[in-house]
């Protein structure tokens, strides 16, 4: 665990605001904020989403009743988004939008980010260019204490910079401690508590990015114990959703620890928090992933992890600022992206955001006033998507107000959808409406050209399935 920096004379001012009264400077304090970054985790897997337990006409349960009172809690006192989208359908890529506000493909991060031969192998850089401003950087600058717990994943190989180098104060990794993995998410809950703690009188800025829901999970027996009601009626095996609520609930009462402790400390109507995940959910006809199957959910959407529906890059969003968030509100109406959170956050903190970034600042849609973005959102995926035929979407997608454009590069695959009026994408526009297929199209074309070159899987976009062919 690295040292914090000892003096900056920018938060040794701002450190002075505290001691005046609340109605003086310190009113006037930048808020903190607390950013829970889930891994893998669907946009219907949680009940604040619509996720239901279902009684069959047979008399059995399907799904079950999945406990999160927090995470409820959490939107019950904030706000709820609709239609928040990572920039990517996998990890890395998804993280590094994040921490720039630009497009991943842009930063030569096109998929996750591994071994140095894999990564040449896919085009991909090796590790974050630390020299990109990073929203952790731009805080700190500004005086903020800034904290990285937990997963990274932008870059941890030989010869990568430490995340220190992006400024982060503290990094900690959390899974090394009793447990290992399998309690790295109360880890990361302890070591976000303990700097919120220390820097109390002052403005922080935290990352506690979890590696649950993301495989491999091996939740404990007293994990398991809470679900025992759906372990399968034959054998000794546990069952797949046993699994993935055990986990999903002890996700849950971390976020509560970290909330319980944010009001004990009288830092709730100061700390903005921000309850979301990387991406959409892993395919249960990989492997590794068949101890929980299909367990995990897109919701209403078409597509999963990787893939360029709705289902891949469309996310829980919940934020909680009490005070200031209107409580047990639904926004529907803002397009708020992974790029969008770099330059919202500086507007909050009072930071100027760099130039040539992707992401809008839509902070007044977390004061309660739906925001209309001015710039499209664009998306391009160059490896296949695994799963269902009917989740492999095209190379490329573009957002643009209601209207999202799926493509490849060659205009094969034309899928036009008005997204709120069909989010399962079933409806494809595209002969219907040639003049929107042509205006976005020729923007997302011109946008790719811009992206730096690198191979494309022959499967990439494909959607193809092994049909029997004649043997005469």
């Amino acid at each position: 665990m690295a040292e914090e920096r000892s003096a900056v004379t920018r938060r040794d001012a701002l450190k002075l605001l505290t001691t005046v009264p609340a109605t003086g400077l310190a009113a006037e304090r930048p808020p903190n904020f607390i950013f829970v970054f889930c891994d893998d985790l669907g946009w219907g897997d949680l009940p604040a989403y619509g996720h239901r337990s279902v009684n069959a006409h047979g008399g059995w349960i399907v799904r079950g009743d999945l406990k999160t009172p927090h995470i409820d809690r959490m939107a019950r006192e904030g706000t709820l988004f609709t239609q928040f989208y990572v920039a990517s359908g996998v990890c890395s890529p998804s993280r590094a939008a994040i921490m720039t506000g630009k497009f991943p493909g842009e930063v030569g991060i096109h998929d996750y980010l591994a071994s140095e031969e894999l990564n040449k192998q896919r085009g991909c850089v090796n590790y974050l260019d630390p020299e990109i401003p990073t929203v952790t950087g731009l805080l700190q600058e500004a005086g903020y204490a800034t904290a990285h717990f937990g997963k990274w994943h932008l870059g941890g190989r030989t010869g990568a910079p430490a995340p220190q180098e992006y400024g982060i104060d503290l990094y900690d990794a959390c899974r090394s401690g009793p447990g290992g993995r399998v309690t790295s998410s109360a880890q990361i809950a302890d070591a976000a508590i303990e700097f919120m703690e220390r820097h109390r009188d002052a403005p922080f800025y935290i990352n506690a990015w979890l590696y649950d829901p993301h495989s491999p999970l091996h939740p404990t027996d007293e994990m398991l114990a809470e679900y025992e009601d759906l372990t399968p009626r034959w054998g000794e095996h546990y069952g797949s959703l046993q699994v993935w609520y055990s986990i999903l609930s002890y996700i849950d009462k971390q976020v509560g620890r970290i909330l319980d402790r944010l009001d004990e400390l009288g830092l709730s109507e100061n700390t903005l928090v921000v309850f979301s995940s990387d991406n959409g959910p892993e395919s249960g006809l990989i492997p590794f992933v068949s101890h929980y199957g299909n367990a995990s959910s897109a919701g209403p959407f078409r597509g999963l992890k990787r893939s360029l529906y709705e289902g891949g890059i469309r996310e829980p969003f919940i934020v909680r600022w009490q005070g200031h968030a209107p409580e047990n509100a639904v926004n529907s109406e803002t397009v708020f992206c992974g790029v969008d959170w770099l330059p919202t956050v500086c507007q909050l903190a009072g930071v100027e955001a760099p130039p040539n970034i992707r992401g809008e600042d839509l902070s007044s849609s977390f004061r309660g006033e739906p925001v209309s973005r001015s710039r499209p959102l664009m998306w391009e995926n160059r490896f296949p998507v695994y799963g269902h035929v009917l989740d492999k979407s095209p190379m490329l997608a573009i957002r643009s107000g209601r209207w999202k454009l799926l493509m490849n590069p060659d205009r094969s695959r034309l899928e036009l959808y008005d997204i709120p009026d069909d989010p399962s994408e079933t409806d494809n526009l595209a002969s219907r409406e040639p003049r929107v297929v042509r205006r976005l199209s020729n923007q997302l074309l011109a946008w790719q050209k811009t992206l730096p070159p690198g191979p494309v899987d022959p499967g990439a976009g494909r959607a193809q399935y092994a049909w029997p062919e004649s043997r005469e």
